[in-house]
């Protein structure tokens, strides 16, 4: 099987490891390379330390949750930490360092590697495109995802998040500022809404003294733990964790036909072609590194899938000198971000909320969303106080403690030393919105290969982005509405971090359907290569986050894909 499956993978991150179960559903032999390691997988007991032992895994018997439990924790450093938390774009082997991006001036690319890909860390969001940025402008409608949409919705499965006190006070500052209840999945006009998230609801007995906090993790059901973007251990096995990362939820789906291998620690640096019987180039294969040995070797398979993200995806073409097409690593959108915390007197929340503090790091990591098709979207977040203190107030275009005369907030910029402290001892009376703006593709803004910097799997990706003038407007928008929220709601004190175009957490259309791939996605210039991760989309959706699109065009193209070569 590992050398002659019918279909290769490459990532199993948000799309990889979904295609790869509605493939192996329908019967086609499938081969998923990783380059990360695999956590829960008792071939792989101390994944960081050792190269395991085994090269593969293709059954559920295989995956263990007391195993999983031990190794997903709760510290913040020990799992986000960009160079050396698990959740990081490297080797499983911690004596080397991560695998370098080239990307210019202030910047976090926030992704990594492993069975389930940036799902990992993500907070579940699980949102569908707005309608009015897929007709008219994809090549395909919107009406042809919504069955695939829906059928994501109920496989991993994606519910409305449940309200604790920063979602209670989210939509008070919602209604105060004037924005009705959003009642549909289809948002096309203005309104707040729980956000529907990959998570499972809480626990019933979640608030019954007889059972432990400890004794709940082992039990179904989110724990309102706050730990979504560190990875979520909570849950009574491996396939039934509260948080629907695609390794809990796709891999062992995938798994159970018993068509599918999970093969990780492995890095692929070429995609192989050959010429068809019409003298085009078509896919046969994927040249491979051990990230563990450093051996080198090639697997052969009837059709090769892309799946390795937006950076990787579009880097793998390039240095596997595929035909050339203008439109390769360009367009990369970023969802042009930025955040605004409000912070409340005691009295203001107690008549609010009937308590004196909102502790934002209580619940889903994000659980409330006003959408506002033509802008983009306005989410809370609440992450523990680390975190908190990194993204909300350590990240920042503008400069340090700055204090800039405005009509709207009283502080923008990062801050340090006393006002750092000042405003982290308030943490707890915060409430933090994320501004998610619908940025346009442009030709300008891309992914390419550094010319002068290499690793041991070819030149590095070099990354661009800079918003235009158009989004810097719409984000602008955002931000003067969330403001008017928080004012509303009755915070004292507004802070703006403004943070730097370089933070790239929703990154799309770097192999752009219509241009790289046509509507099935497959390669226009290279028959039998597939993409099924966020590179493909035509656009930033609007401003909604990607993951859900991704993985309802993933569960397309397997049908598509199967209908035309098996």
């Amino acid at each position: 099987m590992t050398k002659r499956p019918d279909v290769i993978v490459i990532g199993a991150g948000g799309g990889g490891a979904v295609i790869a179960k509605e493939l192996g559903e329908m019967g086609v032999r499938v081969l998923v390379l990783e380059a990360g390691p695999w956590y829960g997988n008792k071939n792989w007991p101390e994944p960081n330390q050792t190269r395991g032992k085994a090269e593969d895994s293709s059954s559920t018997s295989d995956l263990d949750g007391s195993l999983y439990r031990s190794q997903i924790t709760r510290r913040e450093n020990d799992m986000n930490d960009v160079v050396t938390g698990k959740f990081r774009w490297g080797p499983a082997d911690r004596r080397r360092s991560p695998w370098y991006r080239n990307v210019p001036d202030q910047s976090l690319l926030w992704t990594n590697a492993g069975i389930g890909g940036t799902t990992l860390h993500y907070y579940a969001n699980s949102l569908r495109a707005f309608p009015e940025a897929i007709d008219g402008h994809w090549p395909i409608s919107y009406d042809e995802l919504v069955p695939y949409y829906e059928k994501v919705e109920d496989t991993l499965p994606v519910e409305f998040a449940p309200t604790t006190s920063k979602e209670a006070l989210f939509y008070y500052s919602a209604e105060k500022a004037g924005f009705p209840l959003n009642q549909t999945l289809d948002a096309t006009s203005p309104g707040y809404r729980p956000q529907p998230n990959a998570i499972l609801p809480p626990n019933e007995h979640l608030m019954d003294e007889n059972y432990s906090l400890e004794a709940l993790s082992h039990m179904e059901g989110c724990t309102l733990s706050g730990h979504c973007g560190q990875g979520c251990p909570y849950g009574p096995s491996y396939e039934r964790m509260a948080k629907r990362s695609t390794n809990i939820s796709y891999v062992p789906l995938a798994m159970k036909t018993g068509n599918v291998t999970f093969r990780p620690n492995t890095f692929v640096t070429k995609v192989l072609t050959e010429l068809d019987a019409n003298g085009e180039s078509m896919a046969t294969g994927a040249r491979i590194r051990d990230t563990w040995t450093g051996e080198v070797d090639e697997i052969r398979a009837q059709v090769v899938v892309m799946a390795g993200g937006v950076f990787e995806t579009p880097r793998l073409w390039l240095n596997s000198e595929l035909p050339h097409n203008p439109w390769v690593g360009r367009g990369l959108t970023n969802h042009y971000m930025d955040f605004i915390t409000g912070t409340f007197d005691e009295e203001t929340l107690t008549e609010i909320l009937g308590s004196p503090t909102v502790d934002p790091f209580v619940g889903h990591t994000s659980g409330a969303r006003l959408d506002y098709p033509g802008l983009g979207m306005i989410e809370n977040v609440g992450e523990s106080p680390g975190l908190a203190a990194q993204i909300l107030f350590g990240a920042s275009q503008a400069g340090y403690n700055e204090h800039l005369e405005s009509d709207l907030w009283d502080q923008t910029g990062r801050l340090t030393g006393s006002e750092l402290a000042d405003a982290m001892d308030d943490y707890r009376k915060t409430l933090s919105l994320l501004i998610v703006t619908g940025d346009e593709p442009h030709y300008r803004n891309r992914v390419a290969l550094d010319s002068h910097i290499t690793d041991e799997h070819g030149p590095v990706p070099f990354v661009h982005y800079v918003p235009s003038k158009e989004d810097e407007k719409k984000r602008f928008e955002l931000v003067k509405i969330a403001t008017d929220m928080l004012r509303k709601a009755g915070a004292t004190e507004v802070h703006r971090a403004d943070l730097n175009p370089n933070v790239y957490i929703h990154f799309e259309s770097t192999m752009r359907m219509g241009y790289v791939v046509d509507d099935a996605c497959e390669a226009y210039q290279v028959n039998r290569l597939y993409i099924a991760d966020n590179s493909v989309h035509y656009n930033s959706l609007g401003g909604p986050n990607p993951t859900l699109t991704t993985q309802a065009l993933a569960v397309r193209t397997a049908e598509l894909l199967v209908e035309k070569y098996f």
